[in-house]
């Protein structure tokens, strides 16, 4: 038995502060997607120029 012994609503609370303070999973299709985006936009003002 640990010194401290937390209550389901105790477990909840400490359960739901970490996984705010856990980065963000880094979704690989999400950011090709964003660079994909930005290339072309970059690639359309040189060819507006």
């Amino acid at each position: 038995m640990g010194k401290y012994q937390l209550d389901t609503k105790g477990q909840v609370a400490v359960t739901k502060f970490h996984e705010k303070q856990s980065p963000a999973k880094f979704d690989k299709k999400q950011h090709l997607e964003k660079m994909r985006a930005e290339f072309l936009k970059k690639k359309q003002k040189q060819t507006d120029k």
